[in-house]
């Protein structure tokens, strides 16, 4: 039996930021190169429709690369050259072009109708059979249709029927193209706003893409675990089932067979109840030197447990939260100060008065008061200029916030 390596909690923290790139100080100029090897290193761009402040897919590549051209992230997702594809990954995602292979049981298990990622019951997938069962002929037409008239949105089916029913609400062609997205006939040729556009993958991806051998879904999940923990530096199971939501069966298996192989290292993290993994490649730099503003569905603190169990960090999102029920804001960013979490501020970009509104601002207990307020206030100003806004306006709520307004990068 192998030992597991003793790990303080100062130390996977510094090592947990290192595996996400917080190591390293930004470019002068973030490049096409910079976004790339970003995307490959988190593994996983979270994509949601929110946009308070900006789209949260482009929000982590900020955080960690500065105050980047988002049209380098729009090049390597949807422009001509693509190095990424959209699929199933956490949630909704942007996933790097190596991966593809590594989802393909994931496709194969929404086509027959298994749970295809973890969390996903087998009532849901049920639906989802009986729905391919019953809709052979109109799905069959709708990606002959996108075939022969090249990509489309779901309203711009010639049969794609009303918005009705259970399934949020979605049209005949939402549904039939969403299926179709999910078990890998059709992908994300375009995107109109925010409005997915569809077409065939082999009109999409690269030749090298599709050419990729298929592994067994085994050595998928092994790969994607590895990936996970490479991404993490150190993690519990939990963690690495949530990274990329497979099934946590799955997971266990590819742990063993990791560990067995020395692929992975057992560990214990002091504070920790749950057994820890460590990658033999994870740094642990002595200290970590940043100063960046976290979105909600960063790989950081997407998962409330871990961010608690790192971090002494308690994260809920509260975007589903009544206002009067909300403790810190709307959409709450927590600011990263070195290897610490010490503050969290709502944020808002408002367009019409060209300001980006610090709604709260809230100190973590702990945190030096003047050394937060005034990195937190020189990263507003950053965040600012990238976001193309004149000025930043701090609202009196919370206790950093006069603090805040002191400032004179303000």
């Amino acid at each position: 039996m192998i030992k597991p390596v003793k790990i303080s909690n100062a130390a996977a923290r510094r090592m947990a930021l290192a595996a996400q790139g917080f190591d390293k100080p930004r470019p002068e100029k973030a490049t096409r190169r910079h976004v790339e090897a970003t995307i490959a290193r988190l593994g996983v761009l979270q994509i949601d429709a929110v946009n308070v402040l900006a789209r949260a897919h482009y929000l982590p590549l900020y955080s960690r690369l500065g105050a980047y051209d988002p049209a380098l992230l729009d090049a390597v997702w949807l422009g001509k050259k693509r190095s990424t594809f959209e699929y199933w990954g956490h949630e909704a995602s942007i996933l790097p072009h190596s991966a593809h292979p590594l989802f393909r049981w994931r496709m194969e298990a929404a086509r027959t109708g298994a749970p295809f990622r973890n969390g996903v019951g087998e009532a849901h997938a049920a639906r989802w059979r009986e729905y391919a069962k019953t809709q052979k002929k109109y799905l069959r037409s709708v990606l002959d249709e996108i075939r022969d008239r090249g990509p489309l949105g779901a309203s711009e089916l010639s049969a794609a029927g009303e918005r009705k029913g259970p399934w949020w609400g979605w049209s005949d062609g939402k549904l039939a193209t969403e299926y179709l997205f999910r078990i890998g006939d059709l992908t994300t040729g375009a995107r109109r706003g925010f409005e997915r556009i569809y077409d065939l993958p082999e009109r999409v991806h690269p030749a090298h893409v599709h050419e990729a051998p298929t592994p067994s879904r085994d050595d998928a999940v092994r790969a994607l675990t590895l990936n996970a923990l490479a991404a993490m530096g150190v993690a519990c199971v939990d963690d690495l089932v949530d990274y990329f939501r497979v099934p946590k069966p799955y997971v266990k298996a590819a742990l063993a067979s990791l560990v067995e192989d020395g692929a992975v290292l057992p560990a214990e993290v002091e504070g920790w109840t749950a057994p820890a993994y460590l990658h033999p490649d994870a740094k642990t730099p002595r200290r970590i030197e940043t100063a960046a503003l976290l979105a909600p569905f960063d790989p950081v603190v997407w998962r409330r447990e871990r961010a608690l169990a790192l971090f002494g960090f308690d994260y809920k999102i509260e975007i589903y939260v009544p206002q009067p029920q909300r403790r810190y804001g709307y959409y709450v960013l927590p600011f990263l100060l070195g290897d610490t979490l010490a503050a969290r501020v709502d944020l808002k970009t408002d367009r019409a008065n060209d300001a980006l509104l610090v709604q709260a601002a809230h100190l973590e207990p702990g945190a030096n008061r003047g050394a937060t307020a005034e990195a937190l206030a020189r990263e507003l100003d950053t965040m600012r200029a990238w976001l193309g806004l004149a000025r930043v306006q701090v609202m009196k709520r919370g206790d950093l916030a006069g603090d805040l307004n002191s400032r004179p990068s303000l």
